[in-house]
């Protein structure tokens, strides 16, 4: 089983940076399929403070449109799967095609300096 966390927006679309997002829906997956969902609203924004809480939710994996590296690594520490790159879809549209192996990832879409060090593209 699988728990998945997609930052969104008041729409439900993703939102392209994961550390200021509004909401999270979280889907739970078995063998392809959800089996359930929830959508969450997030502590504020700190570094370090997302990966702790979302890894407590039971999240195993993220999908994201950009993450800072420190956001990056502190999931990685936690073991869980941080994917970025994804496209400003809805959230239900990336849950799809994460379940059917066909989420097509870019690079990470943090373009912007702060605390957390961004790559940026």
């Amino acid at each position: 089983m699988k728990k998945i966390a997609i930052p969104v927006d008041e729409t439900g679309r993703l939102d392209a940076h994961f550390g200021h997002c509004r909401f999270f829906m979280v889907f739970t997956a078995e063998n392809g399929q959800i089996i359930a969902q929830d959508r969450i609203t997030p502590p504020p924004h700190e570094p370090g403070v997302l990966p702790k809480w979302l890894s407590e939710k039971g999240v195993t994996d993220v999908i994201t449109g950009g993450m800072g590296q420190m956001a990056l690594k502190l999931f990685h520490q936690r073991g869980v799967n941080a994917f970025v790159g994804a496209p400003q879809i809805s959230s239900f549209d990336l849950i799809q095609e994460f379940v059917n192996n066909k989420l097509g990832l870019t690079g990470n879409h943090c373009d912007h300096e702060h605390e957390e060090g961004c790559t940026g593209r």
